[in-house]
């Protein structure tokens, strides 16, 4: 089992609390101490989930008696059915755990891996020797990655699972069968000209009989996906591994165009890897993040540098607050863009960019206004690579779920773009999550790109699906996004709002986005409260409107012993509570 043991440089992270004593360098309005450390609190089943028939399907396993780690995948599988443009079964996902029996935090890891047979140059033109256009490539069958969200779902439910495996897939398997309503959400993603739309599979799945598309209101039946569900619940998660459902994602990828190298051995040999979380303080929060390859280190360093300012003493209608977030983004993403990969094949350097004087000496270049994009530092231990070539769009579902032991998941779930290729296999769409590569793997001179392709290797992440922790080591909340690299800018916002500025999480979550990486400032200009906008601009910043799918934030926090949930209104979601049943 994983140890719950922060690394020690983060606990002296210049400027950030001291873990559990309140004690902060920046000022603080009436609003910052709102959020002290959490009493205990009396253990509820809670839910919150980007759509409804999710939500019910997690809640009603909780009812049943079953824990958080049996609910996830009752609400991965609705999810997979009502809201396939953003997760599904043959997807992955990262899972922050907390374990109430033991006060650890743990962190599963079920990204997809790159197969055996594949290339640094996979994604890069023969004839023109440039990266190939990501149209192109994301409906490509080398595209898709080994899935991994069943299998570290399966290891989570071996680890902490209370009810039957073949329990908990019954509600989603009914309303395939049965037909589910597409929501104003799904529909709306139908309108749009997405190439994953065009490929036959998707085409097919969602044609009327008069060969166009269906749309909000229309009645959607999957029998390929309720059949696959009724073997899985039987067979266990082998049942998309191997046999039948097997072999057919591995002939669907090896469909042109662009063949994947992916075998019956590349699904076969698929771990998902149980690692330590990486925590550090905030506040009076210890906040717990996934390790590269997924970007919770840029989030920590994020907050550390937004601690060196005095974010926490102004508020959402103060446009200095929005400048200060949005300049510390700007730091943080090139160097997460410039160093995280996948450590098994390069060296990150968590420490480094966590590091309290280097910490202060990103923040020291926040400034006073946004000037040409920022360039990546040098952290301790930083092996010099290659400029950054990732196309990373959005996509992605996060859902929260509290079991009446006190349990929680916090977990992030994905196909990458929306619909994956649009290539199906048993009802279920194929990821596309190799494209979250980089195309270019190595600059001119021969150096290589952190996040450059490499068989068996895992693709860096921007989801971090996040936990925090009282003074006392009590469950304090947990939040997490969709949204592509704009992921950690989502998070930011919202932790911020509710942490810093006391919003309640609902109102934290509703703020509007600002998403600033290199010389892009996006967001959601239309939403500020009157004068922000000038104020952003005349500090240099022009926002503009953003990507269009939007942020899927949710989150939790523990304020008096009390449950705050939070959906993001951008989507569907639900925040269901209830006594549990003893």
């Amino acid at each position: 089992m994983t140890i719950f043991r922060p690394v020690i440089s983060l606990l002296v992270i210049l400027a950030l609390g001291a873990c559990g004593t309140g004690t902060t360098t920046a000022p603080q309005s009436a609003a910052t101490t709102a959020p002290v450390a959490a009493p205990a609190v009396k253990h509820q089943n809670f839910v919150i989930v980007a759509n409804p028939l999710a939500a019910e399907a997690g809640m009603a396993v909780l009812r049943r008696g079953g824990s958080a780690a049996d609910a996830a995948l009752a609400v991965q599988a609705m999810l997979s059915l009502v809201e396939p443009q953003s997760s599904g079964m043959g997807g992955g996902a990262f899972m922050t755990y907390f374990d109430a029996a033991t006060g650890k935090v743990i962190v599963y890891d079920g990204r997809e891996v790159a197969p055996a047979g594949a290339t640094d140059t996979m994604f890069m033109d023969e004839a023109t020797g440039k990266p190939l256009p990501f149209d192109k490539a994301v409906v490509g069958g080398r595209a898709t990655g080994v899935p991994g969200a069943l299998r570290m779902e399966a290891l989570v439910h071996r680890e902490h699972g209370k009810l039957p495996w073949d329990s908990l897939f019954f509600d989603a398997e009914k309303t395939a069968r049965e037909g589910f309503i597409i929501s104003p959400r799904l529909g709306r993603f139908l309108g749009i000209r997405f190439p994953q739309l065009d490929q036959p599979d998707a085409r097919a799945y969602f044609s009327k009989p008069d060969g166009s598309l269906m749309a909000t209101g229309d009645r959607l039946v999957n029998l390929p996906y309720a059949d696959f569900l009724k073997r899985l619940a039987a067979q266990g998660v082998d049942a998309i591994f191997a046999g039948e459902t097997g072999q057919r994602i591995i002939a669907k990828v090896h469909q042109a165009p662009f063949p994947s190298a992916m075998t019956m051995a590349d699904l076969a040999a698929y771990k998902p890897i149980e690692r330590e979380a990486l925590c550090g303080p905030y506040r009076v929060y210890k906040v717990c993040v996934p390790p590269p390859p997924s970007s919770g280190v840029g989030f920590l360093e994020l907050l550390g540098m937004l601690e060196h300012t005095d974010i926490a003493a102004r508020g959402p209608g103060d446009p200095q607050a929005w400048f200060l977030f949005a300049q510390a983004s700007r730091l943080m993403y090139a160097d997460r863009d410039r160093y995280v990969g996948d450590p098994a094949f390069v060296s990150v350097p968590v420490a480094g960019m966590l590091d309290p004087a280097y910490v202060a000496s990103r923040a020291a270049l926040i400034g006073t206004t946004a000037g040409p994009p920022p360039v990546a530092g040098t952290p301790p231990g930083a092996v010099l690579t290659a400029a950054d070539a990732t196309l990373e769009p959005a996509g992605t579902s996060h859902f929260i779920i509290g079991d009446a032991d006190g349990n929680v998941v916090s977990i992030t779930t994905t196909v990458e773009s929306i619909f994956g290729t649009g290539r199906m296999v048993d009802g279920f769409f194929l990821n596309n999550q190799l494209t979250d590569f980089s195309f270019s793997p190595r600059e001119v001179d021969g150096r290589p790109a952190a996040n450059a392709v490499a068989p068996g290797k895992r693709p860096r992440s921007s989801m971090i699906p996040s936990i925090f922790l009282d003074a006392q080591g009590h469950f304090a909340g947990a939040i997490g996004s969709a949204g592509g690299n704009a992921i950690l800018a989502y998070v930011g916002k919202s932790f911020i709002a509710a942490v810093d500025w006391g919003l309640p999480m609902q109102e934290a979550l509703a703020l509007p986005n600002l998403v600033a990486r290199g010389g892009a400032f996006q967001g959601e200009p239309g939403k500020f409260a009157p004068g922000v906008l000038d104020g952003l601009r005349e500090r240099g910043i022009d926002l503009r409107p953003g990507q269009g799918e939007d942020s899927g934030v949710h989150g939790v926090i523990i304020r008096d012993g009390r449950i705050d949930g939070g959906y993001d209104p951008r989507r569907e979601g639900r925040v269901l509570v209830e006594d549990p049943v003893r």
